[in-house]
């Protein structure tokens, strides 16, 4: 694919990526990919440099810790509704990181919990806990690809992904919701497992943050993430509002987070397979 060469002055240089990143470019766990951490002053780049674009969205949304509470209402292709609601909560961030999620409504689900260790190099590693039949089971990189408990997010979806996992290209510019945006296409290194052969991912222009990502397998686009009702949190631009298409069934999930929180005291103890027991 071939690259359009814009120069535009640079204001400061971005740091240099760590083995330290949505998906999602993803997130995301997801969440973590859709919030960008507000600057004083305006940084620009050179609109060629998709990896450096994608440094600056890790680097805004840097925080120790994160937690809020989601309703997810899942829609079938038929229309029909069906609330569900979850708490999460991550330590650490970009590929370094722990997050626990546990389903609180409706009662069928309630208390089931997924766990997800985060490696910079590799695909995270993830658990699920079912309190009804009281067993725990990992969950297998051939499975990730699977839907999670009815959701239209795949396990591989909740996953943070770091930066260094892919390659990138810049695929032009396009505005969402009457944003200007760079599109950016991922392709996972060899290194790294996923169920996607590649990703576009469109970030905004204004504020860094994810605004919308494709996911592909092979030339066919399989899921979609849609990112709006952005608000800064403790100087983190974060999407309130998620939602997540699965083209192929025709079916969508809208998360709303609730109570957000960064950088809330947490301890690595909670991210454990006996923690997620005991809860």
């Amino acid at each position: 694919m071939s690259k359009h060469r814009v120069l535009i002055t640079k204001t400061r240089r971005p740091r240099r990526l760590t083995k330290s990143f949505v998906y999602k470019a993803s997130f995301v766990c997801f969440v973590c990919f859709v919030s960008s951490r507000a600057a004083g002053v305006k940084v620009c780049y050179a609109a060629d440099n998709a990896r450096e674009i994608v440094a600056e969205a890790q680097r805004r949304t840097d925080a120790a810790s994160q937690r809020y509470e989601g309703l997810l209402q899942v829609f079938d292709a038929k229309g029909k509704v069906t609330d569900k609601r979850w708490t999460f909560e991550r330590l650490g961030s970009h590929g370094d990181s722990k997050s626990a999620l546990r389903f609180t409504a409706p009662a069928e689900v309630k208390g089931v919990a997924l766990l997800v260790v985060n490696h910079a190099d590799r695909a995270s590693d993830q658990w699920m806990w079912t309190p009804a039949i009281e067993r725990d089971r990992r969950i297998a990189l051939q499975d990730r690809s699977t839907r999670f408990f009815g959701t239209d997010f795949s396990f591989e979806d909740l996953e943070e992904r770091d930066a260094d996992q892919y390659e990138y290209a810049l695929a032009g510019e396009e505005a969402v919701d009457g944003t200007a945006c760079w599109k950016i296409e991922s392709t996972p290194r060899e290194s790294k497992s996923s169920q996607y052969t590649r990703s576009i991912a469109w970030v905004r222009k204004d504020n860094y943050a994810f605004a919308r990502i494709e996911s592909y397998v092979k030339d066919l686009a399989v899921r979609r993430l849609n990112y709006s009702s952005f608000q800064n949190v403790q100087g983190i631009w974060t999407a309130r509002l998620l939602e997540m298409s699965d083209l192929k069934r025709g079916t969508r999930t809208r998360l709303t987070l609730e109570k957000l929180e960064y950088d809330v005291p947490l301890k690595d103890e909670d991210f454990t397979l006996q923690a997620i027991r005991r809860q």
